[in-house]
């Protein structure tokens, strides 16, 4: 991995940089869009690098279970088999110690997984999980974190929290070992729930071990903590991990999250929701997401968004088209799919723009205006960018509402 720091917001903690890796370019901050199974649900490959995302994806842990390893080294690793041709990086498995915890008994050797589809056991270790990675052959690598939710409280947090570093150790160790070092590249995980002691010694450990892996992500989160809590904690590792590695806070998908999250300096970030929201009728753009479900859509013959370039909205897909069909045909998730994939790479790549620029916070003023309108700013968000110098509220007019506008993706303003 070649790693520069191309611009710095002189305000915020917000910075563009360029991340070369064996499978090209990507520019950051940038949103990776999430292909579980190594395909976004409704497109092809070449759709999606079509709609600007150059780093996707996958996960280790249902690749193992299904096609296999076997096929996929047959296939010369997942960049072949699912004809993707930019860069790739591996989730190693951990989040599903969480997300299939009933299936999952952990040891200090690994997570022993009983198969949802046949029962069947499965150990994934560290050195398992490093394996597996290495044959999908992604040019980002994760370690195995032992990892909890996030509203689990007492000391089953601090054992999560110093496995993961016990685990990392050996994930470096096998890294190192197997000579793939030089061209995929691990990272880290810092743990430690919503414990604000517990991240640091966490960060204290994994910061101690920076020669041994290319970058960090910030893991434990997004699992349904408080707002407030949440930005605390993305801004108390983002402020203490090394200026000359990337940053990836996992799991962040809502827009007005990412934007705090790069004002935090953070550069990284995925989530299934701009895909799995599509499905359900949701079409993401600059002043809110819009339910196309609702009757009002029914005659409107405008796109979703007429500046949008996506396939959808270029061609002239109608949401009174999406609206009629958005839960009787395919085509409709796969049309909104596409927009919201390109409105998550247009939200980052203006974020890029403007700090390039020197107007980073004029960026935040105008996104978060246009998105909320007189709907009134979350206090959360108020607070998390007064923190890096940027206030919303300076020479505006606009309410403050209390609560962390958990349902505001589900509703409609246009």
């Amino acid at each position: 991995m070649e790693f520069e720091v191309l611009a710095r917001c002189p305000t915020t903690k917000a910075r563009v940089c360029k991340m070369t890796l064996a499978h090209g370019v990507t520019m950051l901050p940038t949103f990776m869009p999430v292909a579980t199974q190594a395909a976004i649900k409704g497109l092809t490959a070449q759709q999606v690098e079509s709609l600007g995302v150059s780093l996707i994806l996958n996960n280790t842990y249902h690749l193992n279970l299904r096609p296999g390893i076997k096929i996929l080294e047959d296939a010369g690793g997942a960049h072949r088999f699912q004809g993707w041709t930019r860069n790739l990086l591996t989730d190693s498995g951990g989040f599903q110690l969480v997300s299939l915890s009933k299936f999952t008994t952990i040891t200090e050797e690994g997570a022993l997984f009983a198969s949802p589809f046949t029962g069947e056991p499965t150990m994934l270790t560290p050195e398992e999980s490093i394996s597996i990675q290495h044959t999908i052959g992604a040019d980002i690598i994760m370690q195995l974190d032992d990892v909890v939710s996030t509203l689990t409280i007492g000391p089953r947090v601090e054992e999560a929290m110093e496995r993961s570093v016990r685990w990392l150790d050996r994930c470096i160790a096998h890294h190192d070992a197997s000579g793939k070092k030089g061209v995929q590249n691990l990272f880290a995980i810092v743990q430690g729930g919503i414990d604000v002691s517990l991240r640091d010694r966490c960060l204290d450990e994994m910061i101690k071990r920076r020669d041994g892996v290319a970058g960090y992500a910030i893991g434990g989160l997004s699992g349904g903590e408080a707002k407030d809590t949440f930005w605390r904690i993305i801004k108390q590792c983002a402020d203490r991990l090394p200026d000359d590695r990337p940053r990836y806070a996992m799991g962040i998908g809502f827009a007005e999250d990412l934007l705090v999250c790069v004002a935090l300096g953070v550069d990284m970030a995925d989530c299934v929701f701009p895909t799995r929201t599509a499905r359900f009728g949701i079409a993401l753009t600059f002043t809110g997401p819009i339910n196309l479900k609702l009757q009002k859509h029914a005659k409107d013959l405008n796109p979703i968004d007429k500046d949008c370039p996506c396939p959808t909205c270029s061609d002239g897909v109608s949401r009174a088209l999406l609206s009629h069909i958005i839960t009787l045909e395919t085509a409709a998730s796969h049309a909104v799919t596409q927009h919201n994939i390109a409105f998550q790479a247009r939200l980052m790549g203006r974020a890029r723009d403007a700090i390039m620029a020197g107007a980073f916070p004029a960026y935040l003023r105008k996104f978060f205006k246009d998105y909320y309108g007189d709907v009134g700013y979350p206090e959360w968000i108020v607070n998390a960018l007064r923190s890096v110098g940027v206030d919303l509220l300076e020479g505006e007019d606009v309410e403050v509402v209390q609560g962390d506008g958990a349902k505001w993706e589900y509703s409609d303003k246009s």
